[in-house]
């Protein structure tokens, strides 16, 4: 049984945040793993690295796991209509909703942590909050179907 892994990419994204998942979801037995964007055009990381999306967000196949990195420009992305409608979207259906860092807060905003327990990076924890989360000072909150993490 495959499954399908959906990590979404946005201009600025902190690239550790990506490539550090990216590399041990690939290595999963039968992942199908999907680098979803706006475009199929390459995406700058907040360090320069360019890296090409597999996919756009209304070709993404329905998700097991949607998985959203933090960035520098999540407050941005989370002002993103097309972004908070695909992570509405295949959030309501995947089995796992995640993120990394500052990620969680896009989840937030997209009303996918509405009443869960979250976390991300410390100096954006209380953000959480005013966005519907309950956020919890931890390097790895796990509520439900919902895993958030500190950082890479």
């Amino acid at each position: 049984m495959s499954v399908s892994i959906g990590m979404v990419m946005f201009p600025r994204l902190t690239l550790l945040d990506l490539v550090g998942p990216h590399e041990v979801l690939t290595r999963m037995a039968a992942a199908r793993v999907h680098l979803a964007a706006h475009s199929l055009d390459p995406i700058r990381s907040d360090a320069g690295v360019a890296i090409t999306p597999s996919v756009i967000f209304e070709d993404c196949p329905p998700l097991d796991v949607l998985f959203v990195p933090g960035s520098a420009g999540q407050f941005e992305m989370m002002e993103d209509a097309r972004l908070m409608a695909f992570l509405r979207e295949r959030g309501a259906t995947a089995t796992w909703v995640t993120s990394v860092c500052t990620g969680s807060l896009l989840l937030a905003a997209a009303g996918l942590l509405r009443g869960y327990r979250a976390t991300c990076h410390w100096m954006s924890l209380p953000l959480l909050e005013p966005l519907g989360a309950i956020p919890v000072a931890e390097r790895v909150v796990e509520d439900r179907n919902r895993m958030t993490g500190a950082g890479v």
